[in-house]
């Protein structure tokens, strides 16, 4: 049976979550349900999933609580240490991506970073793979968005997901068949 990979750029979300977002550290009811995440790609594409999430340890410590809730829920924390200017999550991800071109099985990325756009972009291509992008679409770098049209399905996190607790001060385009008016009454 095939398997659906989410590879998550935790720092990417969790960065544009509280500076593009909520302009201040997210609380606990603010941040993402990450095990939604892999409910959703499991029932989206009908097929097992593992998820690999990506943390930067570089400082020697590791946030033992978070990584404990990570495991419980079904994820493979990957915590990477590097030099001081190494962006190990980035490079972490780029060489999972390249690893997975060799394998069976679909991809659904959670990040905004265009930084990845010539690694998923090879994976789009593949015309054997699903391959999705799970992030705040207002917030997608046009590079990773260019790769729609190639293929590419994208989920907003919140509204396709759910992965929130509470509705986030989000200012996006609403297609009118989407408004409700009783979110702003």
């Amino acid at each position: 049976m095939r398997t659906t990979y989410v590879v998550v750029d935790g720092e990417n979300i969790d960065a544009t979550l509280g500076s593009s977002i909520l302009n201040a550290k997210p609380t606990p009811d603010q941040r993402p349900r990450w095990e939604r995440v892999l409910t959703f790609a499991q029932q989206r594409w009908q097929q097992p999933t593992k998820g690999l999430f990506f943390l930067n340890a570089s400082g020697g410590s590791l946030p033992m609580p978070f990584i404990q809730a990570l495991m419980a829920i079904g994820f493979t924390p990957i915590p990477l240490a590097g030099e001081s200017y190494e962006k190990v999550v980035d490079i972490g991800i780029k060489r999972t991506l390249e690893a997975l071109v060799g394998r069976q099985g679909d991809v659904m990325l959670v990040s905004h970073d265009g930084d990845f756009a010539g690694e998923l972009g090879t994976l789009v291509d593949d015309p054997d793979r699903r391959t999705g992008l799970i992030a705040f679409r207002e917030f997608t770098s046009t590079s990773l968005a260019s790769l729609v049209a190639r293929g590419l399905e994208t989920f907003d996190l919140e509204q396709d997901v759910a992965a929130f607790n509470v509705i986030l001060p989000r200012i996006k385009v609403i297609p009118l068949e989407e408004f409700d008016p009783l979110r702003y009454l």
